[in-house]
């Protein structure tokens, strides 16, 4: 597609200030959401009790890192409403976790939140190349999971046409792509394959698809990635980055015109990398575990939350605003294989490095012994399934397993398969690994 470049009227005027307007106005806010916290946050009033310190000794930027961090365990010991900041009768709305490893996260938002949300959102949108008139296919799951709607409001905010359809019914989302003629979609990047696998069976090509933009995120997600997404729907494909616990989708996203990292809205959410293990704070530039205050969140403020995402801070390009790089992994999603520390995307790149492969995957982890054993099960991309002599796919296989010893350092079985053979998640996230080993007591 022709890249739309921003004229200075599509920007908010934060995005193009400079360095010193900007820290200015993050300490302000700073000062604001400790003390709004502090105050009305008795948990967290605790946490800052036993370390000693008060909004009072937040002076500079650099003195957050005198503060508590917030973790995940504190949002499930105090499940559901115990770190809300204001009144329920405040609440415009709230969003959940699943709860899948637990007890559910379940944030809220009061109207002024809702409103800001759908202002990062709608920003985010115009740096994907978004502008007022557009269609936007909104594929991510509606309800409490914050994407369907965090979306929706966004796209509206923006200007453009949300077609709210959720996940799943696949076969009905490629027929309104078809009939309604979007040019953006906004979906899950394992999602969007499945989609474009949909388009393929169809025999529908990427230059009869009207859609130019694709909006990609709740799910880490690899260059290799990229490049099948965009080669098998014929798009752009851009990365927005975002959780629940922050506030949803649009706490970051990448630029049309330069691609090369999420940039994040620092007028409402002050980025820090850690060491995962320390807890000390890394210069930009160094990769360690990313740390977000929220700004101006009224209902469900943050202070130090640890993402367990792992990327580091990149200087600005497009915007006026630091980026982060593309995130490797969670710590918290990190394998230990036989001593050697992996993450998923590591492998998902290596396969996608062989397009006769394609972007379904699933790595499966069991123990004999004391060993740890690791399956990788892959498909063939459906133009060769079925086609291929036993050899041949023999051969394909030998070439990822090398790659990923000689890559990754971890020794593999892999098991090629047909295409659709692996099950597909039609809604919500795709579970990539399936760890079988014994839980450690």
């Amino acid at each position: 597609m022709t890249v739309k470049k921003p004229q200075t009227g599509d920007l908010d005027p934060i995005e193009t200030a400079s360095r010193d307007e900007i820290s200015a106005l993050q300490l302000e806010r700073l000062k604001w959401s400790v003390r709004h916290c502090y105050d009305n946050v008795e948990p967290y009033r605790r946490k800052c009790l036993e370390k000693g310190v008060h909004p009072d000794d937040l002076k500079t930027l650099g003195d957050l890192g005198k503060f508590p961090f917030m973790t995940k365990l504190d949002l499930r010991d105090n499940y559901p409403f115990g770190l809300f900041a204001v009144p329920r009768t405040q609440l415009a709305r709230l969003h959940a976790s699943s709860g899948t490893t637990g007890k559910s996260v379940v944030v809220g938002y009061t109207r002024n939140d809702i409103d800001n949300w759908a202002s990062v959102v709608a920003r985010s949108i115009r740096a994907a190349g978004g502008r007022p008139g557009d269609m936007v296919h909104v594929a991510y799951g509606y309800g409490l999971f914050t994407g369907g709607l965090g979306a929706h409001y966004g796209v509206e905010r923006a200007g453009c046409c949300a077609v709210p359809i959720s996940g799943g019914q696949t076969e009905k989302q490629v027929q309104q792509i078809m009939d309604f003629r979007p040019e953006i979609i906004m979906v899950t990047p394992s999602y969007s394959l499945v989609i474009a696998e949909e388009f393929e069976r169809l025999g529908i090509k990427p230059e009869d698809i009207s859609l130019k933009v694709g909006i990609f995120g709740a799910e880490p997600w690899g260059q290799g990635m990229r490049s099948e997404i965009e080669r098998k729907l014929g798009i752009d494909a851009i990365d927005i980055y975002g959780l629940t616990e922050v506030m949803g989708p649009g706490v970051a996203s990448e630029c049309i015109e330069t691609k090369d990292g999420p940039v994040i809205w620092e007028d409402h959410f002050y980025p820090e990398i850690i060491d995962p293990d320390t807890g000390e704070v890394l210069p930009d530039g160094e990769e360690g575990e990313l740390v977000f205050t929220s700004l101006t969140k009224e209902a469900f403020p943050v202070i130090r939350y640890r993402t367990r995402d792992l990327t580091r801070l990149l200087p600005p390009t497009a915007r006026s605003f630091r980026r982060i790089d593309k995130i490797t992994g969670r710590s918290d999603d990190m394998l230990i294989i036989r001593g050697v520390n992996v993450f998923p995307t590591q492998i998902e790149e290596q396969i996608l490095r062989d397009k006769r492969l394609a972007g379904t995957y699933q790595i499966l982890v069991s123990r004999d012994g004391h060993l740890d054993n690791v399956e990788v099960r892959c498909e063939l991309q459906r133009e060769l399934s079925g086609r291929l002599a036993p050899n041949e796919i023999q051969a394909i296989g030998k070439e990822l397993q090398h790659r990923i010893k000689t890559i990754i350092g971890i020794s593999t079985r892999i098991t090629l398969m047909e295409h659709d053979s692996i099950p597909r998640t039609l809604t919500g996230k795709a579970k990539r690994v399936l760890d079988e080993r014994p839980k450690q007591n």
